[in-house]
């Protein structure tokens, strides 16, 4: 593999650092160009489906590609919003607030954020970062439960990139933070809102992305550290064992992925004679297709089909004060050692010049 051609070393330029926020991705529009566009890139990576390559490849291109992007395209339609796709649109935010914050701590930090399938991708955000100088970045992926099929796949794209760079930044990884305080704190006060204004329910269903079962036997420790945040967030909202459910979503293709899925567990419960359940996402981090769709349209109708009578969809933590603190101190914790803060005089420099023209003195 050649190495990209790259501008002379400039010499002189003061050393930053960069946060770099990956999500999963979106399409670039709700059309079925577009979808077949993000799935081929999507259903194309080894680290979601895991099936010999020449045996998928016919698969997808031959059958998936050729009936699915119409189908999806027609949902992502009745999510899309002005600003385009909700995942994107909230990840953008995620990523100017967490700045915003870190700046004003004090760090002098550069956030963007990068989608792993889609644009912008991370190979052209880690591109953007470096010829702005950026000689040190943090990878913070926004999945908060570690998996193969996400968390690594998003290592893998930027071993990809670094591999075809001469001149790298240093470059740490933020794997998993299921159980951090923050993080199910702000969980907690997003559902606590939700009930102060909507009052409780009978039961709380906590629905996490699916993957296959076959993971969790090869080692992937993504089911564990779901029921761990489950657990934790329970243990927050002070909920029995009998006041909540974790089950499962998004489930594709014919193989057993981890259960209970969701949709079947809110028609059982229907049929139980439960009148009223909340959901909650707590490992989607920004609203999106498999929130807004999946469980706000197609989880409700099938509660309401079943006989249910109240059903509540409890949107992520997206751009709350409180999740963006705690993002920001998981961010402060993983930039520790690096060198983020203006030097004493810079700051004493910049807070006189600040001074000066609010005055309206000569600089």
């Amino acid at each position: 593999m050649a190495f990209r051609t790259e501008p002379t070393y400039p010499h002189g330029r003061a050393p930053g650092t960069a946060i770099l926020l990956c999500n999963l991705g979106t399409p670039d529009a709700p059309t079925p160009a577009a979808l077949r566009r993000y799935l081929a890139e999507f259903l194309g990576d080894h680290r979601v489906v895991e099936i010999p390559k020449p045996i998928w490849w016919l698969i997808l291109h031959g059958i998936i590609l050729r009936v699915r992007p119409a189908k999806s395209a027609a949902k992502y339609a009745t999510i899309w919003t002005p600003e385009g796709s909700p995942l994107k649109v909230w990840t953008e935010k995620q990523a100017q607030q967490l700045q915003g914050w870190l700046h004003q701590q004090g760090h002098q930090v550069t956030v963007r954020y990068a989608m792993r399938y889609g644009n912008p991708s991370i190979a052209a955000q880690l591109d953007a970062l470096k010829a702005e100088g950026a000689t040190r970045v943090l990878v913070l992926p926004a999945y908060p439960q570690y998996s193969g099929t996400t968390t690594a796949s998003v290592f893998d794209a930027v071993y990809t990139w670094a591999a075809q760079v001469r001149s790298l930044p240093e470059l740490r990884f933020v794997n998993r933070y299921h159980d951090d305080a923050g993080y199910i704190a702000a969980l907690a006060q997003r559902i606590r809102a939700h009930w102060q204004q909507h009052g409780r329910p009978e039961q709380l269903v906590l629905s996490f992305h699916g993957v296959p079962e076959r993971t969790l036997h090869l080692g992937d420790p993504y089911h564990c550290e779901c029921h761990k945040t489950a657990r934790l967030l329970a243990q927050e909202l002070e909920l029995t064992k009998e006041q909540y459910r974790v089950t499962f979503q998004s489930r594709f293709g014919k193989a057993k992925w981890l259960e209970p899925y969701t949709e079947p567990t809110l028609v059982a419960l229907a049929q139980a004679g439960v009148k009223r359940v909340d959901v909650a996402c707590p490992g989607f981090t920004s609203d999106c297709l498999e929130t807004l769709e999946e469980i706000a349209q197609e989880g409700r109708e099938a509660f309401l089909h079943a006989g249910g009578q109240e059903f509540h969809y409890i949107p992520c933590l997206n751009d709350t004060p409180a999740w963006i603190e705690a993002l920001g101190q998981l961010a402060q914790r993983h930039l520790a050692g690096w060198p983020t803060q203006e030097p004493a005089d810079a700051q004493a420099l910049a807070a006189s010049r600040a001074a000066a023209q609010s005055l309206g003195a000569p600089r």
